[in-house]
């Protein structure tokens, strides 16, 4: 486990926050818990929801039993602010269950980071919303969103 720095690092320009909150949704919609928790301080602490997680261990933890519930994640993140180490994101993302119901969660979270560019804390306020499938928005294969696929404003989200 290497907790390597990740830039760009703090105080954040509006062009450094935008490409934070690009890599964060690039690794998120990775989908891979221990690739993901790198990004995070060895003692980060979260609030996801009613959820706490604190350390590497709690965070790959819980993405493994997010990512093996809410099944073919698509996320998409927007920058809200920024002011020095401090980010605020808002966010959607769509899944379905194993039943194959569809859902789409909206959100706002609010990151500190460290002087490294990791992020030390992360306090998450989730809404979920089900959906048809035809009503999805986000359909570009897993993985990566591609860089010409509309944003959350683009998309009235």
């Amino acid at each position: 486990m290497s907790h390597e720095p990740r830039p760009p690092f703090p105080p954040y320009t509006r062009e450094t926050a935008v490409q934070k909150v690009r890599l964060a949704e690039d690794g998120w919609n990775s989908r891979n818990p221990e690739k993901v928790a790198l990004a995070y301080t060895v003692d980060s602490y979260w609030r996801n929801r009613a959820e706490f997680a604190t350390g590497y261990d709690e965070i790959v933890a819980f993405l493994t039993r997010k990512w093996n519930r809410e099944l073919d994640y698509r996320l998409i993140k927007e920058l809200w602010a920024f002011d020095g180490n401090r980010i605020g994101v808002r966010f959607a993302y769509e899944y379905h269950d194993d039943s194959g119901n569809w859902f789409r969660a909206y959100g706002n979270e609010n990151w500190e980071f460290d002087d490294n560019g990791l992020m030390h804390h992360r306090y998450a306020c989730i809404n979920e919303l089900p959906i048809k499938e035809s009503e999805r928005k986000f359909h570009w294969p897993l993985g990566r969103r591609p860089d010409d696929h509309p944003g959350l404003s683009d998309l009235g989200l």
